[in-house]
């Protein structure tokens, strides 16, 4: 059977059919996260059942519903903990019994860096692998970690998501957890315009006549050969590789994976993360495997199944 896949995110949310491990069919529509969860929630159910229309599936012909979430979740409730600026009515909405109202199935729903991460483990570029730790470039930095075949969650639900918030800077940026010099107020996408416009070389920079500063103008720019480009790349770099090593020696995975938009950029990244990692991490079994996501943005979706079928004991 098939099931209905959703990736929330805060600009733009991925909605998809999911069977067997592939993406039958998927959309992408506006999260307008700003006025809450609850106006999204007839567009998702619209766009499913068009999508269900589109292959010639009904709604019978699905199991159930998988939904990524960019937030903590309580795992064996389904409830959603916390909004972090996305979604702020999210808290107060039961999807679970939403779902089963609206389209007669059980919904399963978890942190989106561990969606993506179960995606890559059970279909992509962590197959085979039964410790692995995957980083999610963004916005903000997702992580994950798979220990000996099992999803690490924790008493509360944080336990591996919140690398992005280890700290990387003493006495750095604030960020928006409360932390000081996190990875993610340090090295994200959330932070890089901060970063670019306080630089010194900023204003002489081609950087400044940017309509909007990303990594791929960083990038750009840096292979052009920029001062200022090249600065914020490799405090990126840095910053990216001192969290790959600090998360080998938390976790002791086999396997790094990185994902994200960012990696759009992984001829430059992934031989700065290899060097820095091969360097710097106490390994002496032998190096970490660190490779990029297989799956890119459908990771998340077909996640889904696995996770159907883990939550159902809670339906």
């Amino acid at each position: 059977m098939s099931v209905l896949a959703c990736d929330l995110g805060g600009t733009r949310s991925k909605l998809g059919i999911v069977r067997d491990g592939r993406v039958l069919a998927q959309c992408i529509v506006p999260s307008n996260s700003n006025l809450g969860l609850a106006p999204l929630l007839p567009v998702l159910k619209a766009e499913w059942l068009r999508l269900l229309d589109k292959t010639g599936l009904r709604l019978s012909d699905c199991k159930g519903v998988g939904v990524s979430f960019p937030s903590l979740i309580d795992y064996p409730s389904g409830r959603i903990l916390d909004a972090y600026g996305k979604f702020d009515d999210a808290m107060s909405i039961d999807l679970r019994a939403w779902s089963r109202a609206e389209l007669g199935l059980p919904l399963a729903i978890e942190n989106d860096a561990r969606m993506a991460c179960i995606g890559e483990w059970q279909h992509g570029a962590g197959k085979g692998s039964e410790n692995l730790v995957m980083v999610t470039l963004g916005t903000g930095l997702g992580t994950c970690v798979i220990m000996e075949g099992r999803v690490l969650r924790g008493v509360h639900g944080q336990a591996g998501v919140l690398g992005g918030h280890l700290t990387m800077r003493y006495g750095g940026r604030a960020c928006a957890c409360g932390n000081i010099g996190c990875a993610e107020a340090e090295a994200s996408s959330f932070s890089l315009a901060d970063l670019a416009t306080g630089h010194p070389g900023f204003l002489t920079s081609p950087l400044a006549h940017e309509p909007r500063i990303d990594f791929a103008s960083v990038f750009r720019h840096a292979a052009a050969g920029d001062a200022c480009a090249l600065a914020l790349r490799d405090h990126n770099l840095l910053v990216w590789s001192s969290l790959a090593v600090s998360l080998i020696h938390s976790y002791d995975p086999e396997l790094l994976i990185f994902g994200g938009g960012i990696m759009a950029s992984a001829d430059v990244i992934l031989p700065s993360l290899r060097q820095y990692v091969g360097r710097h991490a106490h390994t002496p079994w032998g190096q970490v495997r660190i490779e990029a996501s297989a799956l890119g943005d459908q990771a998340a979706l077909v996640a889904a199944e696995w996770l159907l079928e883990e939550q159902s004991i809670h339906f």
